[in-house]
């Protein structure tokens, strides 16, 4: 429990520290001068009559200090080698801030196009005289897109337009699958049987994902009437994940590790047969413990990006992740291969067959799409890579669910042949049932 509050209050920490469109804050003179610029957000604009609002607490004061905002659009590393003044220079708009509030009209784009917001001022660029103590100058900092009526009043930037639709209609295909299909299912959980456990952590790890797809949606509805959103409901719907992503990682590697140990010490007739050795146990934990570290790193690494659950992995964690993953896929490949070669009977095949379809489909379909994501633009990369690996995620739990509520396959494989797979009730106990 106390590891579960840890990972939780870890993924709110880095959600609070994450800007929305509509930007709160202070303008800094110290940091503008140590920077060459203060940051202050990124926004993907498109379309006619995007829009930059600024409103400040003090004009006064920013009179007095010559504040201003830059837009740089598409900014690249080049400009770092370059001087404060020739940097600062380069700035597509400059726009003083001597008043109570400032509007900026972004001109046409003809693609969407990320520009840059930095603020400096008098000082920003004298490096050897002393800046006076000024207070910092507190601010509110609107971003929009047009919406379909051509109207500067969405908050979503360019990468983001269409996310808010798509968990809606998610949620509406877990609502109309939970009507038909929760009866069903909780007959065979109320039943027991081999698939027992396997079927908890299946529906425990699409509820969560149920869960994640219902917070992002809230926070996503919040955020286009204010561009904030509620950062909790973000960070809620990442940690929903995290637990969905590390409850599906133990159950199938459970599955994958009990197979190969068995295989070394069991005869040939009984090949399936897994014992909750402590072996087994470490090694399925030790694969939980691993994803679930790099996935923690992952959001520190990306704690200024928007908070969806999936990333383009460009930092160092969602590249180990990656190749997590395509080290499962290959570990189960192996696997796989030995058995269905020896296997001779073909009810057995199929099952083997079906299960590796739903193994591969969830731990590949991520490092797939991004290898995918590189021919499309920039601005649609994260939405295909979040879009598809909940769909393909999706589509990987309804073919284990298929598999493992079939009775009479997932009952011939593993029980009424005299084998037991893994994560099963005791043959014992089973018996007992018939």
């Amino acid at each position: 429990m106390s590891r579960l509050s840890a990972t939780l209050a870890a993924a709110l920490l880095i959600s609070l520290e994450a800007s929305g469109k509509t930007v709160r804050g202070l303008f800094r003179s110290e940091a503008a001068r140590q920077e060459n610029g203060q940051f202050i957000t990124k926004f993907m604009y498109q379309g006619d009559n995007g829009l930059l609002v600024c409103r400040l607490d003090n004009p006064p004061l920013a009179g007095e200090k010559e504040a201003k905002l830059l837009l740089f659009q598409d900014m690249d590393s080049d400009l770092d080698n370059l001087s404060c003044s020739q940097r600062l220079s380069k700035a597509h708009f400059t726009i003083p801030l001597n008043q109570e509030e400032r509007n900026q009209t972004i001109p046409r784009q003809s693609s969407p196009t990320a520009w840059q917001v930095l603020f400096a001022d008098r000082y920003t660029c004298e490096e050897s005289s002393v800046t006076p103590a000024y207070s910092d100058l507190s601010f509110t900092l609107l971003l929009f897109n047009p919406d379909s009526a051509g109207n500067p009043l969405d908050h979503f930037s360019a990468e983001e337009a269409g996310l808010h639709s798509f968990y809606f209609l998610l949620l509406l295909a877990y609502f109309i699958a939970c009507c038909i299909y929760i009866q069903p299912l909780y007959q065979a959980l109320k039943k027991g049987g081999p698939m027992h456990t396997v079927l908890k952590v299946l529906t425990m790890a699409l509820a969560l994902q149920g869960c994640s797809a219902f917070c992002n949606y809230i926070h996503l509805a919040r955020y286009c009437r204010d561009g904030a959103g509620v950062p909790l409901m973000g960070s809620l719907a990442e940690f929903w994940d995290m637990v969905s992503q590390v409850s599906m990682l133990y159950m199938l590697l459970s599955l994958c590790m009990g197979w190969t140990l068995s295989r070394g010490r069991k005869p040939q007739s009984r090949p399936l047969q897994w014992e909750r050795s402590p072996a087994s146990t470490a090694m399925a934990v030790g694969g939980v413990v691993t994803q679930g570290v790099l996935l923690l790193w992952e959001q520190y690494s990306e704690a200024e990006s928007e908070h969806h659950s999936y990333h383009a992995q460009q930092s160092l964690a969602g590249l180990l992740l990656v190749a997590l993953r395509v080290g499962l896929s290959l570990l189960l490949a192996s696997v796989l291969y030995q058995i269905i070669s020896t296997e001779r009977s073909t009810l057995k095949r199929d099952f083997y067959l079906s299960f590796a379809k739903g193994c591969f489909l969830w731990f590949l379909c991520h490092p797939v799409l991004i290898l995918i994501s590189v021919i499309f633009n920039d601005h649609q990369r994260e939405k295909v890579i979040t879009i598809g690996v909940i769909l393909c995620q999706s589509i990987s739990m309804v073919i284990l669910y298929q598999l493992f509520l079939s009775r009479s396959l997932y009952w011939e494989v593993s029980s009424l042949s005299s084998v037991s797979l893994p994560l099963t009730m005791s043959r014992t106990n089973h018996r007992g049932r018939l």
